[in-house]
């Protein structure tokens, strides 16, 4: 085994960060990509250093263009005398949601059947500034910037986790072409009707060329400190959300001790309370119109809310009500 960089690298981090325990059961995706192929080869090689059981899983998604890859990833596979699992399905439609819907479900069902803790994927600092990038267009909150974190649960008993998100896909390119790792390109991966495609192939690039040559680096690192920010208002949040919720009926906020807060804060405690009791997460202009009804004469209501509910004052407090029995 030839030790490069990027060995030492991803050693330090599963040191640093406990995504990968020892002698863990690990499953890992491999798609054929290089992102992929590149962590499968650095999990095989740092194996004996951890005492992991490692098997690998390949998702054929059954579209036109896929022929070819699944036997090639086994064949790689079996050069490293690892276990290899096959998972196919059919007429699985072409859109980015049901292919990431798939796989998981797959994954998960895969380790439970084997035996596995870990699943663990090629994600790249590369995916992560581009889906914090796709995240902030869409209009998410600094909440919703956080996606394709270090780790998420798929089961209380099966941990996802992405270890590569320190290397960029420059990174696992030039070290796939070092070892003469074969990769398959992943037709899919050049089509532009999906939005990330888009992002990957037009946005990233001009990015890159025109503002900053590091631009996948300075938004993971952005990502890095809002998810440290994010761990400290959630712990304030949960702190100070008995003290200003009463869950009713019905239930209600205390606009005194609510006013008290930073607008920040303000914001979290409110979205915090209408998603315990809302059917889904409102968005930013209803948790704007409940801000303003803090310091609105008695009687006021917010515009109309998940659920066909409302929130009105009724001093002291701000009452989540149902619109059909709010006073005219």
């Amino acid at each position: 085994m030839i030790w490069t960089p990027l060995h030492s690298q991803l050693d330090r981090l599963l040191r640093r960060r406990p995504l990968l325990p020892r002698e863990e059961g690990v499953l890992i995706a491999v798609s054929g990509g290089q992102d992929s192929l590149c962590l499968l080869r650095l999990l095989a090689d740092l194996q004996p250093r951890w005492g992991w059981r490692l098997g690998v899983a390949h998702c054929d998604h059954g579209w036109p263009g896929d022929e070819g890859m699944a036997a090639g990833v086994e064949t790689v596979v079996q050069g490293l005398n690892l276990p290899f699992y096959l998972t196919k399905t059919e007429h699985l439609p072409q859109t980015e949601a049901a292919a990431r819907r798939w796989r998981y479900q797959a994954l998960t069902d895969l380790a439970q059947t084997e035996g596995f803790n870990r699943v663990a994927t090629g994600h790249t600092q590369s995916d992560r500034a581009e889906t914090l990038l796709y995240h902030l267009l869409r209009g998410s909150g600094s909440d919703g910037l956080q996606a394709l974190g270090w780790r998420r649960s798929l089961t209380p008993e099966i941990e996802l986790v992405r270890p590569l998100l320190e290397i960029s896909r420059a990174e696992t390119g030039a070290f796939c072409q070092a070892r003469d790792l074969p990769v398959w390109n992943d037709p899919y991966n050049q089509d532009r009707r999906f939005a990330r495609n888009r992002l990957r192939l037009d946005l990233f690039p001009y990015l890159r060329r025109h503002f900053n040559p590091q631009v996948d680096q300075t938004l993971a690192q952005t990502l890095t400190i809002l998810e440290a920010e994010a761990d400290y208002w959630r712990s304030v949040t949960t702190r100070l959300y008995p003290q200003i919720a009463q869950p009713g009926p019905p239930p209600r906020l205390q606009r005194r001790l609510l006013g008290e807060q930073p607008l920040a804060l303000q914001r979290r405690l409110i979205r915090h309370f209408l998603q315990l009791h809302l059917p889904q997460t409102p968005n930013f202009e209803q948790i704007e119109a409940v801000v303003a009804l803090i310091d609105a004469p008695n009687g006021s209501a917010s515009t109309a809310l998940p659920g066909a509910r409302v929130i009105q004052v009724q001093n002291p407090d701000l009452v989540l009500m149902s619109l059909q029995n709010l006073p005219l």
